[in-house]
């Protein structure tokens, strides 16, 4: 709890890492709730590990109307919406290798394009991963960038399981 009230109002980027419901959500809305940035603009939120990899790059960055079929009408992205806000990425170790080309891209250039679009757009949200994978043993052996794993871990933070924790259950 004095990590997440040390580190809350910095804009860093913060790994989240911990066993299935040790509480990284939870981890993340309490970044977000204290940063400041939640009286200003939303913690907006994308399961890596639920999406098909067709869908992410258009969930993360938004469409216009007619980039792919079924694409009847613009989207937002995650990024767009949060603006100034947070983006967290929960279940980042699930990421495929594309995707995280150009999620890597985003954090360097702090801009996204709108898949079919054009035109580029300024993002300025705070991310905040979140995996239970071990993201470094993922990076030793080729599954996870490098560059992008340290774009992500600026700050970590390890939740211990709740089997070290049995006051935190309820």
């Amino acid at each position: 709890f004095a990590d997440i009230d040390r580190i809350a109002s910095s804009a860093t980027s913060v790994l989240i890492v911990g066993e299935s419901g040790t509480g990284k959500e939870r981890v993340a809305e309490a970044l977000h709730e204290r940063s400041g940035r939640a009286q200003k603009q939303p913690l907006v939120t994308i399961d890596c590990g639920a999406l098909a990899s067709s869908l992410i790059a258009s969930e993360l960055f938004g469409h216009e109307r007619g980039a792919f079929t079924g694409a009847d009408r613009p989207h937002v992205g995650a990024f767009e919406r949060a603006a100034t806000g947070t983006v967290f990425l929960d279940e980042i170790g699930e990421l495929p290798a594309a995707d995280q080309a150009s999620l890597l891209g985003v954090l360097e250039r702090r801009r996204i394009r709108r898949v079919g679009g054009t035109a580029e757009i300024d993002v300025h949200a705070r991310v905040i991963a979140a995996t239970n994978r071990d993201l470094r043993a993922e990076v030793n052996n080729g599954r996870f960038r490098h560059d992008l794993y340290h774009r992500l871990a600026v700050v970590v933070l390890r939740l211990p399981p709740l089997r070290e924790r049995r006051e935190d259950i309820l």
